[in-house]
């Protein structure tokens, strides 16, 4: 959809959105194994299901980094086609920082994440925001000028 507007950040918004939806796949596929491993213990099961439950954590921290970074090529790519309102793109800009904020600060300070989870509101409601304007309203691109016609020569 942005390609047209910003080659380079459309590909990023591909990119990372790739990125963060493997790594969510990856932490789904480790949860649904420690549940399969709870129901069917072997060997030490109790250490293998919690293991698999933070490395799934951990995966699913990892996709917010990605989140964020897919959320800042995708305001900027608002705010350079003029399909949308200036305001969504940067409320999605700064929505990725905070996601990207939000990631780090639960590695660096853990005891400051549930403060930190306000870095990630602008996110939600530019999320909410940009599917409820495409859902109602489109991308509405400028009509095409015509060419100006050359001056009739003499």
């Amino acid at each position: 959809m942005f390609r047209t507007a910003h080659e380079a950040a459309a590909a990023g918004i591909a990119a990372f959105g790739l990125v963060n939806a493997a790594l969510i796949l990856g932490s789904a596929a480790l949860l649904g194994a420690a549940a399969q491993l709870a129901r069917d213990p072997f060997g030490d099961a109790a250490s293998l299901v919690q293991l698999l439950y933070v490395v799934s954590g951990g995966l699913w921290s990892a996709g917010g980094i990605f989140f964020g970074l897919w959320l800042i090529p995708m305001g900027w790519c608002v705010l350079r086609s003029g399909w949308m309102p200036r305001a969504l793109g940067w409320i999605l800009v700064g929505g990725g920082v905070g996601y990207v904020l939000d990631t780090f600060v639960g590695y660096l300070a853990p005891g400051l994440a549930a403060a930190a989870d306000v870095l990630v509101v602008p996110a939600t409601a530019g999320e909410l925001w940009m599917i409820g304007h495409l859902l109602v309203r489109g991308v509405r691109r400028p009509a095409p000028q015509p060419a100006p016609q050359p001056a009739r020569q003499l």
